[in-house]
């Protein structure tokens, strides 16, 4: 049976984030995941998360300036020593909250997409190796370009062969089932494929990214598909809900979330 985690970027809105790990635990959840952990005390999150019995399983490396429209540096040839930085950042931030791994995000570039990507390689080769002497595991997540246009990032075989480009074993694939949709479709038959290099998904309906139901994704068939493929892992749950979190989580009945 498939393991869901709350989103907490993404869910609970109406609440002010450090609320939202009691409102996540109250509907069912027993993981959670969120976007930036940074602007927060580490060990006041790690208290919450110990007090409302919750597993954080994954949480973004530091994006650069979020409120001024940057999603990563990871790409950009200028600022290798920022992300370096933010690098030992996440890893000291996952290892008091008891993340198992961090996700990257390669960013927005408008400069030129060779030097780009070859900064990207030896930034994710970095992080990689610096992740695995901490013990913990590092993903790359594709974004589509529809909602964050110029995200450098943005498809399954490109961010495979900049995976593969590192040469690192501690590096997978953050596949986002939205995204992919929108960038790609072939949900199914690309999951199968990918599954070994695959270390997070994540969802969304399309279009609207609300929860699973509200779109065009058979998420009935998808959940049966993943599961039968033997995935063990978590599927973060990061939609925007279409009317409020509560009432938005009825798709979850079934696997004991949700009122």
């Amino acid at each position: 049976m498939p393991k869901f985690a709350a989103n907490l970027t993404m869910l609970f809105t109406e609440l002010p984030f450090l609320e939202r790990f009691q409102a996540a635990a109250k509907a069912g959840f027993t993981a959670v995941e969120f976007l930036l952990p940074y602007d927060y005390d580490k060990q006041h999150i790690a208290n919450l998360l110990r007090t409302h019995n919750l597993q954080l399983i994954l949480h973004n490396l530091p994006c650069g300036n979020w409120d001024a429209g940057e999603r990563g540096i990871a790409a950009h040839p200028t600022r290798v020593k920022e992300f370096r930085e933010g690098v030992a950042r996440g890893i000291d931030y996952a290892k008091t909250l008891g993340a198992p791994k961090l996700n990257c995000l390669a960013g927005i570039v408008k400069t030129d997409p060779v030097e780009a990507r070859a900064t990207l390689v030896e930034n994710l080769r970095y992080a990689a190796a610096a992740l695995q002497s901490a013990g913990l595991g590092l993903v790359l997540e594709p974004v589509n370009t529809r909602d964050i246009p110029g995200f450098f990032v943005n498809r399954t075989a490109q961010a495979l062969a900049i995976i593969d480009d590192t040469g690192s074993e501690n590096l997978k694939l953050q596949y986002d089932i939205y995204h992919a949709q929108v960038m790609e479709g072939n949900l199914a038959e690309t999951i199968e494929k990918n599954l070994a290099r695959i270390g997070h998904l994540q969802l969304a309906d399309n279009p609207g990214r609300h929860e699973p139901g509200t779109g065009e994704i058979n998420y009935d068939y998808l959940f049966r598909h993943i599961d039968s493929l033997g995935y063990t892992g978590w599927i973060g749950c990061e939609y925007k809900p279409a009317t409020t979190a509560l009432a938005g989580l009825s798709w979850l009945k079934p696997y004991g979330i949700g009122a």
